[in-house]
């Protein structure tokens, strides 16, 4: 019995060619876009005599190159120079800048449903609380900061409660203040830029 038969009884896909299988869930197989688009360049250019690495390679470049390009948007003048440097026929860039073209909306809009969701703020509460005197203590100040956060997450609201006292409420301000600080030098905005 060869291992395709195998495979095929216990409902396994056949590996690749290069001794992997994929994953599968309750029999269901879900190959990801990489792993179809090696299956059928391997397929076409079989005959080539191109090796599985090779072709793998170009396809996780190709898939690179689409990707990081519809996340910064870049324009098509942009797109060309940067495909330029790669030493492919001008018949090539063109067909690389149509596939660019025709696909970055929905590139898009693919990563925007992957990239994971945060929650958002939407409202805070705070109270301070002094406690003045205790049955051991007769005289003492212990203050402390209650904060309620109200946030939205995939059109849900909740709610978490903080408590503090001043003083590490003060290293928190401070704390943001640094960061909101950091958010306006050149190097966190082009970070920024490239995350849109």
């Amino acid at each position: 019995m060869t291992a395709k038969e195998r495979a095929s009884q216990r409902q396994i896909p056949p590996d690749c060619g290069n001794g992997e299988h994929h994953s599968f869930a309750a029999g269901w197989y879900m190959p990801t876009f990489e792993q179809i688009l090696l299956q059928i360049c391997t397929f076409q250019l079989g005959k080539l005599n191109v090796g599985v690495d090779t072709i793998q390679h170009g396809v996780e470049g190709l898939t690179y190159l689409l990707t990081e390009s519809s996340k910064l948007m870049i324009s098509e003048t942009d797109f060309q120079d940067s495909i330029r440097v790669l030493g492919f026929s001008d018949e090539l860039n063109k067909l690389l800048l149509q596939l660019y073209l025709d696909s970055r909306k929905e590139i898009r809009s693919v990563l925007s449903e992957l990239a994971p969701k945060l929650p958002s703020y939407h409202s805070l509460e705070w109270r301070l609380d002094v406690q003045l005197a205790s049955r051991s203590l007769r005289q003492q100040i212990k203050p402390a900061v209650t904060i309620k956060l109200h946030l939205h997450q995939n059109e849900d609201q909740t709610a978490q409660v903080l408590q503090t006292d001043p003083s590490t409420l003060l290293h928190l301000i401070q704390q943001l203040e640094q960061a909101l600080g950091e958010m306006k030098t050149n190097h966190c905005r082009r970070i920024v830029r490239n995350m849109k």
